[in-house]
């Protein structure tokens, strides 16, 4: 396979992508005349572009590949209304507090949680401690708590609402590709599919992690991050290869990526500065 052939890009047409992008827009609540603009576009657009050079420089099909980029464009749907000030605050809390964040952390933490009631039990912990920060327990900041703890269950409304859009775009959305998005927050969804579903969930979690440990608008706006660091992205990448969700072919492609200068467009972006010479040492360290 040629070096262009593994370049970040788009499999998509741009009009398509720009439509798709355009689900991630959300009527304000209380005021549906004015539009929430998605925070996550250029996240998932880098995202997806990554995602198309690792998986096929892992050899699969480029017309499924295409099909991919979709899933992969819509992968952060699940939050399309974000607030930056409200969920930052919540969320940055609850890492400052060692509170869990993710449905399964949760659930280690918490076992008699039901399944898919992570939000409505972290409420009922804290919402004492969040109304003394000065959080409102409000409907909206309900749908902030979700867009984590209950991912799936806000991903799945959210695709509800936008079937019709995606009807006229011609798209299909097929079963495969909500399990591909949902992989990073419930791993066992694929649990029973093919090895290739799988594998297309997590080359979205590596690309996906990779370009948020680097992007440093998201890191401040979720978390008051105040700096970015390849090096801390590839650790995340290796725990969760020690944790089994990633899989070494899939970390060892990322890094090869990588090391090979495939993505330093993409990071730059995502950081919003140019590649620092240390920076570029250490990327082009990384092959495997």
């Amino acid at each position: 396979m040629n070096a262009f052939s593994l370049r970040p890009r788009l499999l998509l047409s741009r009009s398509l992508t720009s439509a798709l992008l355009k689900l991630y827009d959300y009527p304000q609540p209380g005021n549906p005349q004015r539009i929430i603009k998605g925070y996550d576009k250029a996240h998932a657009l880098r995202t997806a572009k990554m995602c198309v050079a690792v998986a096929l420089s892992l050899g699969h099909d480029r017309d499924r590949v295409r099909q991919y980029q979709i899933a992969c464009v819509l992968h952060d749907l699940g939050r399309a209304g974000l607030d930056q000030r409200l969920f930052g605050k919540i969320w940055s809390w609850a890492k400052l507090h060692g509170i869990p964040t993710r449905p399964a952390e949760w659930r280690a933490r918490h076992p008699s949680t039901p399944y898919g009631k992570e939000t409505e039990a972290f409420i009922r912990a804290y919402r004492i401690q969040l109304e003394e920060e000065g959080i409102i327990m409000d409907r909206w900041a309900r749908e902030q708590i979700e867009m984590r703890l209950g991912y799936a269950r806000r991903m799945k409304r959210m695709l509800r609402s936008v079937r019709p859009q995606l009807k006229k775009l011609d798209v299909s959305w097929h079963r495969w590709m909500e399990k591909v998005v949902l992989y990073y927050y419930y791993p066992e969804v694929v649990a029973e599919e093919p090895q290739w579903v799988r594998e297309f969930g997590e080359i979205l979690v590596a690309c996906e992690q990779l370009e948020a440990y680097s992007n440093r608008q998201r890191g401040k706006d979720y978390y008051s991050r105040s700096h970015e660091s390849f090096e801390e992205g590839f650790r995340y990448l290796n725990a969760l290869q020690r944790k089994k969700q990633l899989r070494a072919k899939v970390v060892m492609a990322v890094r090869s990526l990588t090391a090979a200068g495939r993505f330093d467009s993409i990071l730059a972006a995502a950081k919003g500065s140019a590649l620092t010479p240390k920076e570029i040492r250490y990327l082009r360290s990384l092959q495997p």
